[in-house]
């Protein structure tokens, strides 16, 4: 049986632990506050399209308590990222893999990439490459989570659709037996978990929806089919699909589907993006991974952005002003 350590077991976290432990692992989660007590008390209950489950996980509070174990999913805030790694060296063994599961650019983006930026570090997302050298990229897996979902009391996640899915990739392309491991049991448990040769692409995919719903949502604090049921604003956000896909075509991926597909596609959601809920709940936003950085890269290749950088500037100032967004020197 496959022993995993879910890292950060917020909403995606405790989703996914819930798929891990039906998939027939033997699941341990770090947490904190009032859904740790009431996973530990009454383990995890998960609303999803396939139906109300409960299971039970070992919950902890430190990464000391769960001590080594065979994969570890990280699926913490991007700001979070650096104390992260610190804190769970106790998880690693000699050949634990650890699969960051985050939103927006990775940490890890330039790093075995076999372009001509490989090796290129983003200090924004990793200061001091302290992220890389506590774990290291040999034990670095990516991943790319689709799964609207909340905690909507302790110990209780709602997701909001039935499409939902896992990628997994390891940075240099190839396909491995670890990354093989971790899906079988998500897979196992519910949720289709494809390893995958282009981890890079599937971070371009998922950012585009960052890229639109993101700011906007922030702008008028509601949810997406709300958001993009005015004309104008949904207009906007086709502009910056289209410039989204701009800049993932200047890093040589062609994501294919059209911007008004796209769009089509989010405005039937009724679902907070992960920014504004963590505005809303007073958590550190991850205005880096998902607007700083995409903006930095498009200015390195000459894309013009102006319909996102001026929404992904305003929703800079609202983060900043609430307090959740410090930039760095």
């Amino acid at each position: 049986m496959t022993r995993i350590c879910v890292f950060g077991a917020g909403a995606i976290g405790s989703h996914l632990a819930t798929r891990a432990a039906l998939g027939g692992a033997d699941v341990a989660v770090v947490a904190r506050g009032p859904h740790l007590e009431a996973m530990r008390a009454r383990g995890i209950t998960l609303h999803a399209h396939d139906g109300v489950r409960t299971v039970r996980v070992q919950a902890f509070a430190t990464a000391e308590e769960v001590g080594p174990v065979d994969a570890v999913l990280v699926t913490t805030k991007v700001p979070a990222l650096p104390a992260a790694a610190r804190a769970i060296a106790p998880l690693l063994g000699p050949d634990t893999p650890v699969a960051f599961v985050t939103n927006g650019i990775p940490w890890w983006y330039f790093l075995r990439h076999g372009g001509p930026r490989e090796g290129e570090r983003i200090p924004l997302l990793d200061p001091g490459a302290e992220i890389e050298r506590s774990i290291g990229m040999h034990r670095t897996l990516g991943g790319v989570v689709y799964s609207a979902s909340a905690v909507i009391e302790p110990g209780v996640v709602k997701s909001e659709h039935a499409d939902i899915r896992l990628f997994l990739g390891e940075p240099d392309g190839s396909v491995t037996p670890r990354a093989q491991a971790i899906a079988s049991a998500i897979e196992a448990g519910g949720m289709p978990c494809p390893v995958v040769t282009d981890i890079r692409h599937r971070v371009w995919g998922k950012l585009m929806g960052n890229l639109t719903s993101g700011p906007l949502c922030i702008l008028s604090r509601a949810d997406m089919m709300t958001t993009l049921s005015d004309p104008a604003i949904y207009a906007a956000a086709i502009a910056i699909a289209e410039e989204g896909a701009a800049l993932a075509l200047a890093h040589g991926h062609d994501l294919a589907t059209s911007a008004e597909a796209r769009m089509k596609r989010s405005a039937m959601i009724a679902h907070k993006p992960s920014i504004l809920q963590d505005l809303e709940l007073g958590r550190a936003m991850e205005i880096d991974a998902l607007f700083t950085v995409p903006l930095d890269l498009a200015k390195q290749a000459g894309v013009p952005m102006p319909v996102f950088e001026l929404t992904a500037r305003l929703a800079t100032q609202a983060a900043r002003a609430a307090g959740l967004y410090a930039p760095a020197p």
